[in-house]
């Protein structure tokens, strides 16, 4: 009743045949379709209802990209090679070449999210390679409805997980 057909008249011989192909979709898929949807929604709306569980993820993630930021001020030889970690009431901020006239400034709301394993404000400073001038990894973990470990090693990679020794 809902289905639509076309008719195609093929010719195999005289008088040729006429053939219906249906195309297009029935209402029971449309309504099933309708229904998975609806389901993985309703699963799905428990992940967004609060910012707290995504801010750690959310704060590594901006860590990554600022560090990588830094490493490749400090390979163009930018004087502006330097990472400042720092933590706010209200959000994490990460500053590339702080004190220098082209200074970024990065920040991430903390939503109940806080950041530990190295005193703060933390600086880092890069060589003109790219690794951290210390030479040491940097351990930091940021921890909120979940717990996300950070290590910056001393070659100035960011990865998940604790630092390797």
């Amino acid at each position: 009743m809902f289905t639509r057909r076309c008719s195609v008249t093929v010719p195999p011989g005289p008088g040729g045949v006429k053939v219906y192909r249906p195309y297009g979709f029935t209402l029971v898929e449309l309504v099933i379709v309708l229904v998975l949807i609806g389901v993985l929604s309703a699963l799905g709306i428990g992940l967004f209802a609060t910012r707290g569980a995504f801010s750690p993820l959310v704060a590594s993630q901006q860590l990554a990209s600022a560090t990588l930021l830094a490493q490749q001020a400090a390979l163009a030889g930018h004087p502006g090679a330097t990472l400042t970690v720092a933590q706010t009431a209200e959000a994490f901020r990460f500053t590339v070449g702080a004190g220098t006239p082209g200074a970024r400034v990065f920040e991430v709301p903390r939503a109940g999210a806080s950041l530990s394993g190295a005193s703060l404000p933390l600086t880092l400073s890069f060589t003109p390679i790219g690794a951290l001038a210390s030479g040491a990894p940097v351990a930091l973990a940021f921890t909120g409805d979940s717990s996300y470990p950070v290590c910056i090693s001393g070659l100035g990679a960011v990865y998940a997980g604790a630092c390797l020794p």
